[in-house]
């Protein structure tokens, strides 16, 4: 009897821990959510103002829901509060499994988890400033003449967060490739020889993640290829070193 209590005491506890950290991650984004719902009506102006500079004369965006001019706002502002509280939401993360780490493990995890952040800020900033006016240039130059382009607001709060969430999780390829070969499960060379496999892959990709348009897809399918190759030189230049004593204690 005592040892079935002792074998479960673990358990409950390390479920006691991750319900703790996974209350203070929720809290962290309700807190940063009810700050940014103040400024719920200037955070969408900023997110649709790419596409507001390229609209044609005497077009505007408008609003075909009832309850759009409220509930498209503050959407964006809760997701913003997501993408604000990352940070905060992975280092939980990062304390609750670290502890069953070992040292080695430990010393390339942590700066993988800091360029993994920075890089899906990278993604969201490279989509704003670059592919927005782009994209939104595009599409509204593309329709036939005597049809007014309005776009509706909950289109471009979609269209907006599908397009930062495919660039930002674009950018976690190159942490990806390195992963797949410091993890053993691919070696180098395995890995570049299924280029041409993993371009293709890579083109269907930005298909599903993109608005159905060749441009959204090439802009996204081109960056992708190019950091693809830029992980496999980082893996192949930082190869972190393997620990000499296979049995090194966690700390």
């Amino acid at each position: 009897m005592s040892d079935s209590n002792s074998s479960e005491m673990p358990l409950l506890s390390h479920l006691i821990e991750l319900r703790s950290r996974l209350l203070r991650s929720v809290l962290v984004i309700v807190v940063v959510f009810i700050g940014l719902a103040f400024f719920a009506n200037e955070l969408y102006q900023w997110l649709s103002q790419p596409l507001v500079d390229q609209l044609p004369e005497q077009s505007t965006l408008i609003a075909t829901d009832v309850t759009a001019p409220l509930f498209a706002p503050f959407k964006l502002a809760f997701v913003t509060a997501v993408f604000i509280a990352m940070p905060f939401v992975l280092n939980q993360a990062w304390l609750f499994i670290s502890p069953g780490l070992y040292k080695h493990e430990k010393s390339f995890a942590v700066p993988l988890l800091v360029s993994s952040i920075l890089l899906f800020y990278a993604g969201i900033a490279f989509a704003y400033f670059v592919i927005f006016p782009i994209i939104f240039g595009f599409l509204s130059s593309i329709g036939p003449e005597g049809v007014s382009y309005l776009p509706d607001i909950n289109s471009v709060l979609s269209i907006a967060l599908k397009l930062f969430f495919a660039f930002g999780l674009a950018f976690e390829i190159p942490i990806a490739t390195m992963l797949l070969i410091w993890s053993g499960l691919v070696s180098h060379q395995k890995l570049a020889s299924t280029r041409p496999y993993m371009v293709v892959g890579i083109f269907i990709f930005a298909m599903l993640l993109t608005p159905p348009d060749m441009i959204s897809q090439v802009l996204l399918a081109i960056p992708m290829w190019v950091l693809f190759e830029l992980g496999l030189i980082f893996a192949k230049a930082y190869s972190p070193k393997k620990a000499k004593v296979p049995n090194d204690e966690s700390s």
